[in-house]
């Protein structure tokens, strides 16, 4: 039972880093000066499509809520067994780590459920509050426009039906780094640990900085 649970998480893995490498393709760069360990810089930085989801107090969000800030933007759902947690785990370290090195910029983290009929407002409430209090859920008010927006982005979801009636959904896991100007200025698609997602978040708001200087 253990080889076989550890098989399946293997496989889980490896269906999220394809579905990643699939959202990196899907926003063509130029090569960068800027090293990634966990996922590629875009040069130029791409303007984010429009969107309209509801966050988990209810209310209306769109891109204008990911401008005047640096923001981290992760699809996922509540049911998900091993990724999204683990993902999530590893955003509230890196966050911790940066509020204690007084960080110049912090990100918001954006998790964006693929799970519109499961994940209301008030259950993703309680879901993001487990892992930091600061951290916004994203759903929508019926799975066709979750998937739409999951579309503009690249992001595959998948919905499989159980023997039980139940269902699972499977998804890309790339993270959407977005600057202050609500622009994908990264995509990491993985393997993360929370110091390499720090260590690529100050890569990417450095690189920012320095382009900045040179203008």
């Amino acid at each position: 039972m253990a080889s076989e649970s550890k098989l399946l998480s293997f496989a889980l893995i490896c269906l999220v880093g394809i579905g990643g490498i699939a959202a990196a393709f899907f926003w063509p760069h130029t090569a960068a000066s800027v090293e990634l360990s966990s996922g590629s810089y875009l040069t130029p930085s791409r303007k984010l499509p429009d969107f309209n989801l509801i966050d988990q107090q209810g209310r209306v969000f769109g891109a204008a809520n990911l401008r005047g800030h640096w923001s981290m933007l992760f699809f996922g759902y509540t049911n998900c067994p091993y990724f999204c947690p683990t993902t999530l785990t590893m955003l509230a370290a890196m966050e911790k780590r940066l509020r204690a090195a007084k960080a110049p910029a912090l990100p918001q983290v954006i998790f964006v459920s693929v799970d519109a009929q499961r994940d209301t407002p008030e259950r993703l409430a309680k879901y993001v509050a487990y892992f930091d209090s600061d951290f916004i859920g994203l759903t929508a008010a019926n799975q066709p426009s979750i998937e739409a927006v999951a579309r503009k982005l690249g992001v595959s979801v998948i919905i499989t039906p159980a023997s039980d009636g139940n269902y699972t959904v499977d998804h890309s896991g790339a993270i959407f780094v977005l600057n202050p100007d609500g622009r994908v200025t990264a995509i990491l698609t993985g393997p993360f640990t929370s110091d390499s997602l720090r260590t690529d978040f100050e890569h990417i708001v450095a690189a920012r900085g320095s382009l900045a200087g040179r203008a």
